[in-house]
């Protein structure tokens, strides 16, 4: 039997990052990875049959998910890994043509997430999202993705800003506006978004649009031992998980695989970690299952959560940016995330039983903290921890260039995020 490499099971996920240019392509990605293998759809407006020995999954807002498995014998716990499918990026406002000097038409866009704005030039971008177009008396959603090169966010000449390379501030409003067409004429963007998704211009309603870079994602080293894509982070941590959660078949949790939305700009919305998705999902799984408020609480309190978002990597030119003792690299395995602050969730009890499933796997792993005057961001755990409270420990793979429209990782990491997953949820 063939043995799934490094770089092969690198290449599967690439693939799957270029299908998904939005938060609503992954999802819609994984829902249909999921049918195929036999998972059914919840619908959070129906009441909820659930049995034992059995898969589901249910979405909200067509950009979040919560998959999960039933096993067939009481349940003793409840094993839950978080993630989430956003990536920073710039998203297209309504009424988007700007008349430039009546030469051409650039696009108006907002900056989402904390981006690295400078890679995101001189590249080709293409839009993607969803829209919303009038059905008989109501509306319906359609994915969008233009595909093609189509949008191009051009540098302005060395010559014309002789100080450009001594440091440049963006202004978003200004310069990130997409060179679209020549000429000028009010709304041919909607007239162009009709085309693409084949409906009347008069049908089309709204959308949530974003700018998402055209390249393709790359192999490359002297040894083949590294990989750049757009949205590394976090597509890489959502696509080991659910992997893993159809590959573990069943054991004796509650095995759930939780993909949120807008972690990136600080998950508050009702498709984020702070939302109720997750806890009305257990709610509701639980009620299913004849589990009364008590029985819930007793398995919550055997139950481990592992939020998976990414982290930095030691630069190679930048080293004292990295914490003085513990320096992630790329194709160290697992990284196990720790903050005083409670940016991450680990603590020694949670690290503890990490560790002993990643020892008795042999599923390499290392160690990520902050440098103690650069503190980092929040992550899923701790905000999820608000909704549901269980033992937590955050990892993630160590990257470089995170938030840039086209990161670095390592081919030997997404490996050991998968093989965890896997163990994790079969337990």
């Amino acid at each position: 039997m063939h043995t799934e490499t490094d770089k092969e099971y690198t290449e599967k996920l690439i693939a799957f990052i270029e299908k998904s240019p939005t938060g609503f392509h992954a999802v819609k990605n994984i829902s249909d990875m999921l049918i195929a293998d036999g998972f059914q759809k919840l619908d959070e407006k129906r009441r909820w049959k659930i049995e034992r020995g059995k898969s589901y999954f249910v979405t909200r807002n067509s950009s979040a998910m919560i998959a999960f498995r039933v096993p067939e014998e009481k349940p003793q716990s409840f094993s839950i890994i978080a993630s989430h499918t956003d990536s920073p990026s710039f998203r297209v406002k309504t009424n988007p043509e700007i008349s430039a000097s009546s030469l051409y038409t650039t696009l108006n866009t907002e900056g989402y997430g904390g981006a690295l704005i400078a890679p995101w030039f001189d590249r080709p971008l293409s839009i993607a999202g969803r829209a919303y177009v009038r059905n008989g008396n109501g509306y319906e959603e359609r994915l969008v993705d233009f595909q093609r090169p189509f949008v191009m966010l051009p540098s302005l000449a060395i010559h014309m800003d002789r100080k450009v390379n001594e440091g440049h501030a963006y202004s978003v409003q200004k310069e990130i506006a997409p060179l679209f067409a020549e000429g000028f004429e009010n709304a041919r963007f909607r007239k162009a978004l009709a085309e693409n998704i084949e409906t009347a211009e008069d049908n089309l309603l709204e959308y949530d649009l974003f700018l998402y870079p055209k390249e393709k994602g790359a192999i490359w080293g002297l040894d083949g031992e590294f990989f750049s894509s757009p949205r590394i982070d976090d597509l890489m941590c959502a696509f080991t998980s659910i992997d893993g959660l159809v590959k573990a078949g069943y054991g004796s949790t509650i095995a759930i695989a939780a993909l949120f939305d807008n972690e990136e700009v600080g998950s508050g919305t009702k498709q984020g970690a702070l939302s109720d998705f997750l806890r009305t999902t257990i709610t509701r799984i639980a009620l299913s299952l004849s589990i009364d408020e008590e029985g819930k609480a007793m398995l919550l309190a055997s139950s481990h959560l592992i939020s998976a978002d990414n982290c930095h990597a030691l630069h190679p030119c930048y080293a004292e940016k990295c914490d003085v003792t513990n320096k992630p690299r790329m194709n160290g395995g697992v990284a196990i995330k720790f903050s005083a602050a409670q940016k991450y969730t680990t603590d020694a009890e949670s690290a503890s039983f990490l560790r002993c499933l990643l020892e008795d796997n042999r599923i390499p792993y290392q160690y990520f903290a902050n440098n103690s005057d650069i503190p980092g961001g929040s992550t899923l755990g701790n905000l999820s921890q608000e909704q549901v409270s269980i033992p937590s420990v955050d990892i993630g793979a160590a990257q470089l260039a995170m938030h840039s429209p086209y990161e670095t990782a390592g081919t030997r990491d997404a490996k050991p995020l998968f093989n965890l997953a896997k163990v994790f949820f079969a337990r």
